[in-house]
């Protein structure tokens, strides 16, 4: 049932994604900001208690109707199961995204490539060449497919089932809206007035330790099917491996999967525990390094990879069924 749960949430997914401001997700959202504005005041000792607020409903409720479901005929908990994962998956929030830049460095229109660059991250792209165009997309579309995809599945192959899903996109969406920084990119839901740097810290940690295993299974399925010498190489290079910021793994071991090295990309978008400012560096290395010829690399990277994955689970479903 797990294995066509998520087969069938991606195919729903692809013929008709879910818009970003959907009323489940706006639901969410507003849910989280009205807790910050009760709790966020500055002081740190009710950070844990507005996070819980906010996931352990969401979280509990996705568990209770399952069993309920499930009780009544398990098509039911199936039938939830897909539901759920339709909601929590994003493949296409992003793919469209990333799609759009590599049809417009295919025909050299280097204006629309920073222009939809800017509207995905919000970083400056003013003056960014294509090269940088390049680097930037492959470095957040690395993160992406993990946070939208591979991070889905991991918790919703745990114990936990739909909750665990549910539990991780609640920790996701809110290390990422309790951490915009002043000036950031606002949306409907956000006040003027920025996160406390408390309630910032608390949401990119208990993020960081709910991602920290799946995000390295992804950085080793990237591995898997790209370049698995130079991304295991890239990954020893770091510093600390296993304490490094969850981003900075995907970035660094995708990037050495592609043959392109690549930065975690420290937006609005993706803040992370090593946060820098908004904006680019430029890379050392030839332009050629970052063609648009490497997007196309990279799609068949992302893809090769949820083949592996949904494999792996097929082999699993297998396995339980014969035992």
């Amino acid at each position: 049932m797990t294995f066509l749960s998520v087969l069938l949430a991606l195919i729903l997914e692809q013929k008709r994604a879910l818009p970003f401001n959907n009323p489940v997700t706006g639901l969410l959202r507003y849910h989280a900001l009205r807790i910050r504005q009760a709790l966020d005041v500055g002081k740190s000792k009710y950070e844990a208690m507005a996070w819980l607020s906010v996931a352990l409903p969401w979280t509990l409720a996705a568990a209770l109707i399952y069993i309920a479901l499930y009780r009544l005929h398990f098509l039911f908990a199936f039938a939830w199961n897909v539901v759920i994962l339709y909601f929590t998956l994003g493949f296409r929030k992003f793919s469209h995204h990333f799609t759009d830049i590599q049809r417009a460095l295919n025909h050299d229109d280097i204006g629309r490539a920073r222009e939809t660059l800017h509207i995905w991250t919000g970083i400056k792209i003013s003056d960014m060449p294509a090269s940088e165009i390049v680097r930037q997309t492959l470095a957040h579309a690395v993160i992406a497919v993990h946070r939208h995809v591979f991070g889905v599945f991991f918790w919703f192959l745990m114990p936990l089932g739909p909750a665990g899903a549910v539990l991780y996109r609640i920790a996701e969406t809110l290390a990422r809206t309790w951490s915009k920084p002043s000036g950031a990119l606002l949306t409907p839901h956000d006040t003027n007035a920025p996160p406390s740097a408390s309630f910032s810290r608390f949401a990119q940690r208990a993020f960081y330790w709910i991602d920290w295993l799946p995000a390295r299974l992804t950085a080793f399925g990237f591995a898997v099917v790209g370049n698995f010498e130079d991304a295991v190489h890239t990954w020893r290079t770091l510093r600390q491996p296993w304490i490094a910021a969850n981003d900075t793994v995907l970035a660094t071991v995708g990037g050495g999967a592609l043959g392109a090295p690549l930065t975690a990309p420290h937006t609005a978008e993706y803040p992370d525990m090593d946060a820098l400012p908004i904006g680019w560096v430029s890379s050392p290395l030839p332009d050629a390094t970052y063609s648009p010829a490497a997007l196309q690399r990279a799609a068949g990277l992302v893809w090769r990879a949820v083949v592996l994955w949904m494999v792996l689970l097929l082999m699993l479903t297998c396995a339980v069924w014969l035992g």
